[in-house]
């Protein structure tokens, strides 16, 4: 017990250490040899990343994209939710994309998986080393340094957005398809938000607070739907393409 304690104390030094020297080096006064030097090097990469992406999506025809919670347990209710809703998008014909990672992302290419369709994985190194789960396709596992491009490929390439039950990088995906589409960026995809309970405080503060001080309007509030079941929200995929006399190609 005292070791594990030790253990415990000692991480949370190192951690403590590192945010501290992050911090200091962000400060850091660089010469113009050093900044141009790493400017440079950062350029390539993010080009590297975004040719890789743009190579590898421009060939998954339509999918939806599932965003949720990396902490949740294959026992919990929202993994199982966001598999079966994997799994019904399949069979109505879309493949599915994910961040790649653990929780209600391996829930998602796990129903793509046992659905026998497209299982796409955008995953993220992090420092504490997020790996891809075993449900993404060999051939459609991608792995980002930076954020910024990762999410342009989740905006650019998905029909759809399910929205599980998350944290802040879940806020901020949903966020980041909500101003899209607000902008006219890209187009009005359907935007699905998946579990009453969880999602209804920030609904009832975003009508309260939001629209009454006018920092949105109204009718911003019809881009977004909020359901329980996945037959549900397959159905709203399902109804806007049909609305629009289009359907997936595969």
């Amino acid at each position: 017990m005292a070791t594990k304690k030790k253990k415990n104390g000692d991480e949370l030094i190192k951690q403590a250490l590192e945010e501290e020297h992050r911090i200091r080096k962000a400060f850091k006064g660089k010469d113009w040899a050093e900044i141009k030097s790493s400017d440079s090097w950062m350029i390539f990469k993010v080009m590297s990343e975004f040719v890789e992406g743009f190579e590898k999506l421009a060939k998954i025809g339509p999918c939806v994209t599932i965003f949720g919670s990396a902490r949740v347990k294959p026992n919990h209710a929202y993994y199982k939710t966001a598999e079966e809703i994997a799994f019904q998008l399949v069979q109505h014909g879309y493949g599915v994309v994910t961040g790649g990672g653990p929780g209600i992302m391996e829930a998602g290419n796990k129903g793509a998986n046992r659905a026998g369709g497209k299982s796409v994985g955008l995953n993220i190194y992090l420092p504490h080393e997020q790996k891809g789960n075993p449900f993404i396709d060999a051939d459609k596992l991608i792995t980002f340094d930076y954020f910024f491009v990762r999410k342009v490929m989740f905006m650019k390439y998905s029909q759809g957005f399910i929205v599980m039950p998350g944290g802040f990088g879940t806020l901020d995906e949903l966020t980041e398809a909500l101003t899209l589409i607000q902008t006219k960026k890209i187009g009005r995809f359907p935007i699905v938000l998946v579990g009453k309970k969880f999602w209804s405080g920030m609904v009832d503060w975003i009508k309260k607070v939001l629209v009454t001080e006018a920092m949105i309007h109204e009718e911003d509030l019809e881009l977004f739907s909020i359901v329980d079941k996945p037959e549900d929200a397959v159905k709203v995929i399902d109804d806007f393409y049909a609305k629009y006399l289009l359907s997936p190609n595969f």
